[in-house]
This record gives structure tokens, sequence and C-alpha cells, in this order.
């Protein structure tokens, strides 16, 4: 089992001096994935729902949020080996073909390593503050999946959809292995769950006890079984987020059907702190998972 730490580009962690320092000590300690969010904007009044708390968003709204692939393509300058993923990339916001542009730079520079975690979205203010339509987002984002995997995988592309439509286009850079970059959609409903069973190569599931994501995993797997893929085809990551969290539950997750465990943690004050605060990790939950 692996451990992700969530998340370099938030607050505290928006600090250059800060980002090198997690970047690096995550990686000398073992941690498989760095995780960077995403928000454009945030907005002090909304009647959306925060979906992992009663509905407040859990941080106030002047908290630093960097754009998460800036973040990552400097996280990998400072690394060699550790994945670096969106947790999660707002993809209905974006131009598909920029957006395309933006991840293929990114996987390139790191040398293969970022995951795209992808999310549809749970701030309709958000969306109307950048002029994106609410309505259909979903679909928005199963298209633009789609034309990112031809621009990345295609030496001149064409597309003719309900919200995109192109002929004859190059874009190069292409990721660093010529073809695509992983993937995992986020989400626990159940339409989010079909995405990663129909098409996703992970899974990134948020605030889930090791129960919950037994249900949530066994539902994957009969939704991949139905879709004639295997589970083998896609890598599955749970956070618990505000869910406690101890060494012993590592094997209930791992139990479950989780791949990766993601932690979320309280930054310290000071750099000395953040490391002290990794290594305690790393003996706690990193070391322990590589056993299992």
């Amino acid at each position: 089992m692996k451990i992700g730490y969530f998340a370099i580009g938030l607050g505290p962690l928006t600090n250059p001096d800060r980002v090198r320092t997690v970047a690096s000590s995550a990686e000398r300690l073992g941690f498989s994935t760095l995780w960077a969010p995403e928000h454009v904007v945030l907005l002090d009044r909304f009647a959306s729902k925060y979906p992992y708390s009663s509905g407040d968003f859990p941080v106030p709204t002047d908290t630093p949020i960097a754009d998460p692939f800036t973040t990552l393509a400097f996280a990998a300058a400072c690394t060699k080996r550790i994945r670096l993923g969106t947790g999660i990339c707002l993809v209905p916001e974006h131009n598909p073909l920029v957006l395309a542009k933006t991840v293929a730079t990114t996987d390139l520079l790191s040398k293969g390593r970022l995951i795209l975690g992808v999310g549809i979205g749970w701030l309709e203010e958000e969306f109307q503050a950048l002029g994106v339509p609410w309505e259909r987002r979903a679909q928005r984002t199963r298209e633009t999946i789609d034309v990112m995997r031809k621009l990345w995988s295609e030496d001149r592309s064409a597309y003719d959809g309900e919200f995109v439509k192109f002929d004859s286009v190059r874009s190069f850079p292409k990721p660093a292995n010529g073809k695509s970059v992983p993937v995992w959609f986020g989400g626990e409903s159940g339409p989010a769950l079909r995405r990663v069973a129909e098409s996703g190569d992970g899974w990134i599931g948020f605030n889930l006890t090791a129960d919950q994501a037994a249900t949530k995993i066994e539902r994957i797997e009969e939704l991949l079984k139905a879709n004639r893929r295997e589970r083998s085809d896609v890598e599955l990551a749970v956070s618990p987020y505000t869910k406690p969290i101890k060494t012993d539950d590592l094997k209930r997750y791992r139990d479950a059907g989780a791949d990766e465990v993601a932690l979320v943690v309280d930054v310290p004050p000071t750099e000395g702190e953040m490391v002290k605060r990794l290594e305690q990790m790393a003996r706690d939950f990193v070391e322990p998972a590589a056993k299992l």
C-alpha cells in the first residue's frame, strides 16, 4: 500500500520554500504522491454546499490556493521520483485544448510523474464568476477528457462534439510517454463511480472510512466488470480527510481494496516542525503501509 500527502499549493504550502521542503522530504521518506487542489476563485457568500462538511468550506475564503499545475511543476523540479497529482482539477472550468497543453507540459517536465485527478466541481458560484455554464458540466468533463486523450496521442487531431469542435490541429509537446496522462476521477456519487469504471485510470475518494471505502470500491469493481474491464486497469486511492485514522486502520483500507491512502495534515508553523511532522507520519503510516 502507498501513502500520499494532501496537499501542496494550499495555505502556507504556497510558499516556495515550504513546497520545496515538503516535496523533497516526502520523497525522501517514501510518500507515494503529492496532491494539489484547485479553485480559481472563492466567494465570501455562496449557496452551494461543500460536499465534505455540513456545507461550509473548511478554510477562510482568503486562503491562498495556488494553480495546481504550476505548483506541481515546481515540485517536480525539487524531486525525482514522487508522483504528482491534481486533487482535483476542476476540468469543466477549463478550455479543453488549453488544458491538454498544460497537462502534457507538466507531465513532460516531471518526466511522466503526473496524475490528472479530475472533478466536475461543487461551487456553482465559481463557475458563474468564470462565465462557465454550470449545467451539463459532467458531460463537458467527459468530452474534455476525450479531446485531451486525442490531442495527447495523435499527430493531428479533429473533434466534432457537443461542446468542442475543431479540425486538423496539432498539439505539442506530448506527454512524457507520447500517449497519455493517467486520469483519475474524484467523487463518491453513483455517476462519479461510473466515470471511473467507464474511462478512468484511477479513482480518488474523499472523506471515507475504511468501511465506507469498501462499499465504494465494491461498486467500482462491479461497474468495471460490467464495462469488461479488469480491476488491474485502475488504481484506487482513498483519503480519510476529516475521518480519524490510526496505523492499524491501514490494513482495513488495504482489505477494502485501496491502493493508496492520501493523508490530510495540518501544516505546522515552521519548516523544521513540518519536517518532523512528515517524519512522524512516515513512521506511523508510510513504513507500516509498505509492509502490507
